[in-house]
């Protein structure tokens, strides 16, 4: 679970370092996995889960950033982590520019609060169609935040389609 993106996206978003985990992923960099249900409160904040809260607040003193995908996801990166992925995305050329206004045009640069808690703009939860129920995936240097059933549908969506076969080359 927790897939954000097409290959060609993911191409396109992971080319110039490698994926998590890489020789070329950050040094010390901390690897995040798993899936947690979270409940958006009334104020549009989520309760980082506590593994991943005292993770970030070691990694990064609890600063993060969270921005768009296109997907319709949200992604939640560690600032060190995002500053270094926003070098990236810079670089790129002008045919790339709508890949450019939705990570770095949406960005909001967040820090936890004293109760682990960050606050989800309301354009960013409208984006990502976020009311109540959150799923939040660690994939490695980063996290996804999603709507539960827009994240399965996605997934059944790629799978019919053959995501798993860019795959071929691991197996579990």
């Amino acid at each position: 679970m927790g897939n954000c993106g097409g290959l060609f996206l993911r191409d396109a978003l992971f080319a110039a370092n490698g994926c998590a985990g890489s020789p070329t992923a950050g040094v010390g960099a901390r690897l995040y996995q798993g899936l947690s249900r979270l409940t958006l409160d009334a104020k549009g904040r989520i309760s980082i889960p506590a593994r991943h809260r005292d993770a970030l607040v070691a990694q990064c003193e609890g600063r993060v950033t969270l921005t768009r995908h296109p997907d319709g996801c949200l992604l939640l990166y560690p600032r060190p982590r995002w500053e270094q992925k926003r070098a990236q995305l810079v670089q790129l050329t002008h045919s790339r520019r709508v890949l450019q206004r939705i990570l770095i045009g949406s960005a909001v640069d967040l820090d936890l609060d004293s109760s682990g808690r960050i606050l989800v703009a309301p354009e960013l939860r409208e984006a990502a169609g976020l009311e109540r129920d959150v799923l939040l995936s660690g994939l490695g240097e980063h996290f996804e935040l999603w709507e539960p059933a827009r994240m399965e549908a996605l997934e059944k969506k790629q799978l019919a389609e053959g995501g798993l076969d860019a795959a071929d080359d691991f197996s579990v």
